[in-house]
């Protein structure tokens, strides 16, 4: 069985709050059972001594943990198609599709990405998570990047909780925007549909900025690009939402189809079919791990937002 050593600094947002909830958000890919665990166990240590359960941090304690590595979940490797974008021997960055969730779940035990990379590569069943360190959701598309050492998988934890990893986003949202801008706004669980995040003032919220600007307008719709400097449950989708400019599609956070006056027959078509959220991650920006070079990846849009987007077109030129 393997061991890690991982060690991050408590952010200042986390000030009064228990140590494992505070460990949750610094290590996310860890289970919040298995941080508890391993503070149980003698495991995390802070300012150099040995964690207590009940323990309140203030921010800025410097957190190292040390502990055996064993799989949370059955993991099978399974033959699923991968979509590989960059690979070297520290990380695999692969371009997601819409439709493919990424971790086993009670829900969902099989079929995932985390299975596909098993497949690919069966050491990484000695990394957290198959190497996984960020996530998108199962409807959304584009670029993600996997650690295939603990020491990759370190460093590229250390660059999120830092933001120094930059991702970048393409929505189709309703509305014609008329210039981008920035949302600042705490994100948590929805206080009464646990399936949902929603807008919640910290500190049971966490700190979410979203930045966006207008890349094309429609009649009644815009393609807008968003740059997150957080990384918090279905961001973009809340932000978005938030604003009064909810994404093409999103069944959780919008408000159903709305269809713009006198729209060609095309564009009904199109947006009737389009049943999940238009939200892709097109690109991927960080140091490599190994030698801290910069590594940049982009994915196209896939075929549907790009249909989608024809036909949005269209509908604009024949009401001009």
């Amino acid at each position: 069985m393997d061991r890690t050593q991982m060690s991050a600094s408590v952010p200042m947002d986390a000030a009064g709050r228990r140590l494992d909830q505070a460990l949750a958000g610094m290590f996310p890919e860890f289970s919040r059972s298995r941080l508890t665990a391993w503070i149980k166990s003698g495991d995390v240590r802070v300012d150099g001594e040995i964690a207590l359960p009940r323990q309140i941090v203030r921010g800025g304690e410097k957190v190292v943990l040390r502990a055996e590595l064993a799989p949370e979940v059955a993991m099978a490797p399974e033959a699923i198609a991968l979509d590989i974008r960059y690979e070297d021997a520290d990380v695999i960055v692969v371009n997601k599709p819409a439709g493919l969730t990424v971790h086993p779940g009670a829900g969902q035990p099989s079929g995932t990405l985390q299975n596909a990379l098993l497949h690919h590569d069966p050491e990484l069943a000695k990394i957290p998570r198959a190497g996984i360190v960020h996530r998108l959701d199962k409807d959304t598309s584009g670029v993600m990047v996997v650690a295939r050492s603990l020491r990759a998988h370190t460093a590229l934890v250390e660059q999120l909780q830092a933001r120094d990893m930059h991702r970048q986003y393409v929505a189709i949202v309703y509305g014609s925007m008329i210039a981008g801008g920035s949302v600042d706004a705490p994100i948590g669980r929805h206080p009464r549909d646990r399936l949902r995040q929603a807008i919640v003032e910290e500190p049971a919220g966490k700190r979410a900025v979203t930045h966006y600007r207008v890349r094309e307008r429609f009649r009644a719709h815009t393609l807008v690009e968003c740059r997150l400097e957080t990384g918090r449950t279905h961001q973009i989708r809340v932000h978005m939402a938030h604003v009064k400019h909810a994404l093409v599609g999103d069944q959780t956070y919008g408000a159903g189809l709305k269809l713009p006056k006198a729209a060609t027959p095309e564009l009904a078509t199109a947006m009737r079919d389009f049943r999940r959220q238009a939200l892709h991650a097109e690109t991927l920006e960080f140091a490599h791990p190994a030698d801290r070079r910069a590594i940049r990846v982009e994915a196209e849009l896939p075929p549907d937002m790009q249909a989608l987007i024809a036909a949005l077109r269209a509908d604009s030129k024949q009401h001009a």
